[in-house]
This record gives C-alpha cells, structure tokens and sequence, in this order.
C-alpha cells in the first residue's frame, strides 16, 4: 500500500486542485487587472461620483495578502463595470485608512448610493456638488462568491442586472 499512497494522494491533490478551481474560478484569464489601486481622496471622490458601488479593500502586507489580491482580480473582473474595486495599502496611505477607525486589517467597506444632495440655504457654490454615500460594511465570504450575495442582498447592481 505505501507503493500506491504517492499516486493516490497525488490525484487527490489534483481532484481537489480543479474543484476549487471550479468554485474560486481561479486561475482563469481574467484579462487586464480592474482592482484600481488607490492614489489619492480625489481619485477617490472621482470613481464616487459615477454612481456605481465602490469597494474599498484596505490593507497591510501578510501572509493573507496574496490570496487577497488573487479575489479581489477575480471578483473586479465579474463586477465589471457594474462595481469598481479599489486596494488601499494602508502604510503608503495612513490618513486615508486612520479616517475608517478599524484596527483589524484586511478589511472591506462598500461606498454605494450616491445622490446629489439638494443644496440648503439661497446661496450655494455652483462648483462644489455634494454627495449622500452610504457605507456598507462587508461581513461575507472573501470570495467572488462573497461579493455576489452581498450586491443581491443590498439590491445593487450586478452583471445579470442589465
């Protein structure tokens, strides 16, 4: 028998490899990476005001990181256009990422719905829009799976939707 377990185990590794495949759909040919990596408040504010989802993945360097990236490509591609996806590296951007008051990291939040909101008092500054964003924070599944039952279950859009 210990002349077999090599092989056995072997194909099992190999099953096991093409499930998560199939449940992950990574590795796949994703095309060109639609995680936006963020730069600046004002990129930020940008992508805001084109009315779609917004997911906020902030992050520092661990073990999780890669596996993290590998979801965030995959989901960014199934999302797009409908939600945009964008990596903060929390180090490189502390300001940005101290203003979400979280200490565990990596962690996700969903920057949906913005409306113009109606300007109150006579006198409003033509170049200054305001925006309603509502903050979502994401307690599902990492997972392309993950996104997929959170935009069903908040009503957003999705890639069927259309």
């Amino acid at each position: 028998m210990g002349e077999q377990d090599p092989p056995f185990l072997t194909g099992l590794i190999s099953r096991l490899r093409s499930a998560s495949k199939y449940y992950t759909g990574y590795p796949k040919d994703l095309g060109p990476s639609r995680v936006i990596h963020f730069t600046s408040e004002r990129q930020f504010v940008q992508l805001l005001h084109e009315g779609r989802p917004v997911v906020v993945v902030f992050t520092i360097k661990g073990p999780y990181t890669k596996h993290l990236d590998r979801v965030l490509e995959e989901a960014a591609a199934e999302f797009y256009p409908h939600a945009k996806f964008v990596r903060v590296e929390c180090p490189k951007y502390p300001g940005f990422c101290m203003t979400r008051q979280k200490k565990d990291y990596p962690f996700v939040e969903i920057f949906h719905s913005p409306e113009q909101a109606p300007t109150q008092g006579r006198v409003a500054d033509p170049n200054i829009t305001k925006y309603s964003v509502k903050v979502l924070p994401f307690n599902y599944d990492l997972s392309a799976y993950g996104f997929r039952e959170f935009f069903k279950r908040h009503g957003m859009d999705s890639p069927g939707s259309n």
